[in-house]
């Protein structure tokens, strides 16, 4: 875990007033009684799970901070015949989204009772009237066999908007609680959202659920898509493996997605176990020299005939650098393609530097991951981050998102979530796991 001096102010949560509605849901406040119990504001889930640290903290006599626990409230805020609810997702696909808004429609339908749910078409783009969007209203109905389909049914679009006509839309169209479904972007937009409410002191809750395959939402363990997306690069994985096997000195390289992170690469790794190389953006790597990539792909193939490389979207880009003025429409910087150059430069090095010649088959399945319905186990948690994102929103919680520490969903803060991005340190178990897995070096790099 990343050594971050965090207060409890950090993890405290917004509410727009007090929650005195009782809840719809019926459930229980006692223990021990066989019926599932409301969640209070006092149930947390601690930041730090080191326990020679919580110690520290308590003898030092510091506030030891931790998370509001994700749950249902046995009082909410919104009067339910009364709420307006919309829906927006914005930025690029990823498994699952489809069973978020389900979930969202399902659980605000039929545990809420709230009847009246929009879908903002094509992303924040869906708030300003010049694109000429119409919302959709959602109904158990609308949303019934969507998680079987990839992509949204609301469709998306990058790029921020203006915050004031969003927010006059909201206001237009009588919405008190906003769910955003997307990544860091997103997130971002949603905080500037949420200040313009606040600024205007309006009675409207936003909500974030965090979308993106690569993994990168600081605060946040998991997010939903990525076990779709490993699983999916591990089939590419595969195919690479058997081709590589198959010819004299083979190399198969993969490429997967992920810009400023490798749990993708990393994880997809793990779930085959047939892969002898990971490059990712967080690990510097050299080409050339006696402890490059180069050199040991070829001592590597000399040995044992065949090679598989991953490499995520990020990893070497000093190599292919596109420049720093080249952004996209969420402000990213544009990436040069590292699969296409590993490709070429590999096969450079080794007709003009050895005698092998070697048989390169290069695979990227970056967009069939993208698209894709979710996996089992992803539909379940796309289903608990919606449920707990309701249950949050009916209580009048805003300026949040839904996300998961240690096994439980929690609340954090969506200006906190902003304020960094979340990187695979190379010092994590993780990375362990991938060198002992993979037999690579613990470094490409040469020594200066």
């Amino acid at each position: 875990m990343e050594d971050i001096d965090l207060t409890q102010e950090d993890l405290s949560i917004d509410k727009l007033g007090p929650a005195t509605i009782p809840s719809p849901l019926g459930l229980s406040t006692v223990y021990g009684d066989n019926i599932a119990n409301y969640c209070g504001d006092s149930e947390t889930v601690l930041y730090e799970l080191d326990r020679d640290k919580i110690l520290e903290m308590a003898e030092a006599g510091v506030g030891i901070p931790a998370f509001e626990k994700a749950g249902p409230r046995n009082k909410i805020y919104f009067e339910p015949a009364k709420t307006r609810v919309a829906v927006v997702t914005c930025g690029g696909l990823c498994p699952g989204i489809n069973n978020v808004i389900r979930s969202l429609v399902m659980e605000l339908h039929y545990r809420y009772e709230v009847r009246t749910i929009y879908g903002i078409q094509y992303g924040f783009q869906g708030f300003i009237p010049r694109y000429e969007h119409e919302a959709l209203l959602l109904t158990p109905q609308e949303v019934e066999d969507i998680h079987e389909k990839g992509g949204s049914i609301l469709a998306s679009s990058r790029g921020p908007q203006d915050v004031g006509e969003i927010v006059d839309c909201l206001e237009r169209m009588n919405v008190c609680l906003l769910f955003t479904i997307g990544g860091d972007g997103t997130l971002r937009g949603a905080e500037e959202i949420y200040v313009e409410i606040t600024r205007r002191n309006l009675k409207i809750a936003v909500i974030g659920i965090p979308k993106t395959v690569d993994n990168d939402i600081a605060f946040v363990k998991k997010t939903f898509g990525l076990e779709t997306a490993f699983s999916v690069a591990a089939e590419a994985i595969r195919g690479a493996h058997t081709e590589a096997r198959g010819a004299p000195y083979g190399v198969g390289i993969v490429k997967v997605m992920g810009r400023m992170s490798g749990f993708i690469a990393a994880n997809a790794a793990l779930a085959l176990n047939e892969v002898n190389y990971v490059l990712i953006p967080e690990v510097p790597f050299d080409l050339e020299g006696e402890k490059g990539l180069f050199k040991s792909l070829e001592q590597r193939l000399r040995r044992r005939n065949h090679a598989v490389i991953i490499v995520a979207e990020g990893a070497g880009q000093k190599y292919v650098e596109m420049g720093e003025d080249r952004r996209d429409d969420s402000g990213n910087p544009v990436l040069g393609d590292i699969g296409i150059f590993l490709k070429t430069e590999i096969k450079k090095y080794f007709k003009e530097h050895t005698d092998l010649y070697i048989n390169l088959k290069y695979i990227d399945p970056s967009y069939m991951v993208r698209s894709l319905p979710a996996n089992a186990h992803d539909s379940i948690f796309c289903m608990q981050l919606a449920q707990n994102a309701v249950h949050a929103g009916m209580a009048g919680k805003t300026g949040m998102l839904v996300g998961n520490w240690n096994d439980e969903i929690t609340h954090v803060p969506i200006k906190l979530a902003t304020s960094r991005r979340k990187c695979l340190s190379p010092e994590d178990s993780l990375w362990l796991n991938v060198l002992e897995a993979t037999g690579q070096p613990l470094s490409l790099v040469n020594e200066t």
